[in-house]
């Protein structure tokens, strides 16, 4: 219509990444139905997108290796593998496989059954705050738990995928208010040693001919 205008300028203003609590994921896993507790114990464990894990296929996951491989990532995020607990091992093995995929519903149909699922532990559970948690949030807890195991910006981005470590450190930037609390045992043979190595826990000193090994908490 050849009218003259100025068009508007956005810019995009961001914001710090506040992950939810443990024990809130913990208690929306509790609540949910089988497949659903699935498949947010893989958001929970590896980060993943909910795109990312309605993708999965059964070649994807390495029951011998302990692995889950993220071959289709979304917003071009890199390729991922990582590991997976025996619980989630135990889990992944019991559900049925009727097609290549691990969950045979939409991502649609996921989200309306997660926020229906959501909706009712919190009423149950009186707390407000699981109304309030995503399924993005679940990344989010995976990054900021990843940075207070590893404490390795770079191994935080490559877990979460990220290309542009920028974007990790959005992830990570409220570690610097966390308070430096750990969960301490003591290894006395070379097995209990490995059993805490394998559980994340690192050696820090020896007292008395004893091996105390710590992890960081959240």
């Amino acid at each position: 219509m050849h009218v003259q205008w100025t068009p508007p300028k956005y810019k995009y203003e961001s914001s710090l990444v506040k992950a939810p609590l443990e024990r809130d994921i913990d208690d929306l896993i509790a609540g949910a139905s089988i497949k659903m507790a699935v498949c947010e114990t893989v958001a929970k464990e590896c980060g993943f997108r909910i795109g990312e894990i309605m993708r999965l296929e059964w070649t994807d996951i390495d029951f011998e290796r302990n692995l889950i491989v993220c071959n289709k990532p979304e917003k071009g995020s890199l390729p991922r593998a990582l590991p997976m607990s025996p619980k989630l091992k135990s889990m992944l093995s019991s559900m049925p496989r009727k097609k290549k995929t691990v969950f045979t519903c939409t991502k649609d149909s996921m989200y309306a059954s997660y926020r229906q699922q959501r909706r009712r532990r919190a009423f149950i559970n009186k707390n407000d705050r699981l109304t309030k948690i995503t399924f993005h949030d679940f990344r989010k807890f995976f990054a900021t738990k990843h940075h207070a195991k590893y404490l390795n910006v770079p191994k935080t981005q490559q877990a979460l995928g990220h290309k542009n470590i920028n974007n990790t450190m959005r992830y990570i930037a409220l570690q610097e208010f966390q308070c430096d609390d750990y969960d301490v045992q003591v290894a006395e043979t070379v097995e209990e040693a490995k059993k805490l190595g394998e559980a994340g826990f690192e050696h820090y000193d020896t007292v008395d001919g004893r091996h105390l090994y710590r992890k960081r908490k959240l």
